[in-house]
């Protein structure tokens, strides 16, 4: 029986079996690569998502267990309208060689839903499960503070 997925306010239907992970239903079955496979074991944060608006790893995530709608990085701003979390990633130019940062970005997006005025302890908490090859983590707290006070503006 196929099964139901609301991505990115899109309802889609996929006969893919209930324990074939998220991220592969997202990246082979529906086309949207943004989201990225690093480790598969959920250390590394390149596959996060939003379910129901709470940050979750999708390359542990079986698609029968998701519980409400599906956000990736495609459905958070477009390219003409970034959302604020991506156009503070883009003013800081935090992504070095970027393969992380669709990850990062929907953490930071996740953590400012939650807390919209983190502390530096805060973000450092909230990021610490996303990991940056590159160490941009300096640009990335920057980004979460420069998001923060545009969000504030709204």
């Amino acid at each position: 029986m196929p099964l139901t997925l609301t991505v990115n306010g899109t309802d889609h239907q996929t006969d893919l079996p209930e324990n074939v992970p998220l991220l592969w239903v997202l990246r082979d079955d529906l086309g949207l690569t943004g989201t990225k496979f690093g480790c598969g074991i959920a250390a590394c944060g390149a596959c996060t998502v939003h379910v129901g608006g709470v940050a979750v790893r999708s390359c542990q995530l079986p698609v029968g267990d998701v519980w409400d709608e599906v956000t990736t990085i495609e459905g958070l701003g477009t390219p003409a309208a970034l959302s604020a979390v991506q156009a503070a990633w883009v003013e800081h130019q935090v992504a070095q060689c970027g393969y992380c940062q669709s990850g990062q970005i929907m953490q930071a997006a996740a953590l400012l839903a939650e807390i919209p005025d983190p502390s530096d302890a805060e973000i450092d908490e909230a990021m610490q499960g996303n990991l940056c090859r590159c160490g941009t983590y300096p640009r990335i707290r920057a980004a979460v503070k420069t998001a923060s006070a545009k969000m504030k503006e709204v």
